[in-house]
Parts: structure tokens; sequence; C-alpha cells
């Protein structure tokens, strides 16, 4: 029969490594909700990107639009000036000119729709870019909500053990608590291992013979001679890692 200080110490160190991943995941909390604004932010600065390209296409197609309206104000000019003219080099020069300006409201047209046509691409990208936005900020939602079930889980959790450990704390020998707490506090809040094949799981060192044959029997506290943790024995344990969280 496993010594009931020793059965204690177990469930004892099961609630404390219990509380420190809840704590661990309660710390965590800050960096989990940057995460997610860095996600909501991200998506908003496509939109922001996408937005200010098509503002940028919208501007120069406007500033086109009036380089147009000067070219065939240009061009009017010069054929009422075509109407005057009275000689054959006037009329030459003059035609010219309008050739000219024919070419140049040509030129610049098509340029008026290449930005449409590109203004056309910027707007999907724009609707693409909202629309991604608003699928973000839902999952960001739903990913905040499961969160705060998460929290309030661990929260509740951490009640609950608080007062479990507490009657373990009362039921065990002041001596056994204090070595506990002592082994905890040097070894990263580890002060319990299992011994398996006559090694201590947790620093991974061979026991001596007899500290094992002793630990078989779960009778006495009995502590690793290399990291001073208290060993105990799982009789028919499977070969793999031990039933207590690592240490970190």
């Amino acid at each position: 029969m496993m010594h009931p200080d020793l059965e204690r110490l177990i469930a004892l160190q099961r609630l404390d490594s219990a509380a420190s991943e809840a704590q661990r995941r309660l710390a965590e909390e800050p960096e989990r909700q940057k995460a997610f604004e860095a996600r909501l932010d991200a998506a908003r600065q496509r939109g922001g990107a996408a937005k200010e390209r098509l503002g940028e296409n919208q501007n120069a197609r406007r500033s086109i639009e009036k380089d147009v309206a000067v070219q065939q104000g240009r061009l009017s000019k010069f054929r009422d000036q075509l109407m005057a003219v009275k000689t054959n080099i006037e009329y030459q020069a003059m035609q010219k000119e309008i050739e000219f300006a024919q070419a140049e409201v040509k030129k610049l047209e098509d340029a008026v729709l290449e930005r449409m046509i590109e203004a056309d691409d910027l707007t999907t990208e724009l609707r693409n870019a909202e629309a991604d936005l608003a699928s973000e900020q839902k999952a960001v939602d739903a990913d905040r909500q499961a969160q705060a079930a998460e929290l309030d889980a661990l929260k509740t959790s951490l009640g609950l053990i608080t007062r479990e450990r507490a009657e373990l704390v009362a039921s065990l020998d002041r001596q056994v608590l204090a070595l506990f707490e002592m082994v905890s506090k040097r070894r990263n809040g580890v002060a319990v291992a299992e011994a398996r094949g006559g090694i201590c799981t947790i620093c991974h060192v061979r026991l001596r013979p007899q500290v094992f044959n002793t630990v078989l029997r779960n009778e006495q506290i009995i502590q690793c001679d290399h990291c001073n943790r208290i060993l105990y024995f799982t009789p028919g344990a499977p070969a793999a890692a031990s039933n207590l969280p690592q240490p970190t």
C-alpha cells in the first residue's frame, strides 16, 4: 500500500502543475489580444492600401481629363483659326497644329481609358479587401469569445484547485510538506517524479538499485539522489513519459 503522505504529494504535485499551466495561460492573455489586433490591423492595412491606390488612380484620371480639356480647347481654337488663314503656308501650318493637338487628345484619351480599366481592377481589389476584413473581424470575434470562455474556465479551475490544495496541505505531515515546498521552489515547481525502469523520469538519471527497490514499495518518502525530487512508482505503468507534467 502506498504511503498516505506520498499519495497526497502526488495529488498535490498534479494540482500545482495544473495551477501553473492555468496561470501560464492566463498570463499569455495580453499577447493573445495583441495577436487578434495584429490580424485585424493587417486586414485593415490591405484595405487601406487598396483604397489609397484607387484614390491615386482617380486623381490621376482627373488630372488627365483636365489635360484633355485643355487640348480640346486648343484644337477648337486652331479649327476656328483655320477658317481665317489666307495663304497656303498658313493653312498647312495650322493643319499641323491641329494634327498635333488631335494626337495629344488621342494619347490622353487612351490614358484615361487605361485609368478606367485600372480603376475597375482596383475597385474589385478594394471590395475583396473589405470582404476579407469583415471575414477576419468575424473570425477574431469568434476567437475572442472562445478565449473568454477558456479564461473563465481557467479561473474557475484555479479556484477549485486552490480549495482542493488547501485540503491536501492541511492533511500532510508538516515536515513532508516543507520538503515538498523546498524542492518545488528549487525545481521549477516540480517536486515529485515517477521512477520507472530504475530511472528518475524527470532528470533521467539512473537510481541506485537499493534506492529504486525502496521506491518500488511506495512505503517511504524517497528522493532522487540527483535532482532531489520525491520519487514514486506506478505498478504496470508503460515505459513512456511520466504521468506528471514535465518542468519548463
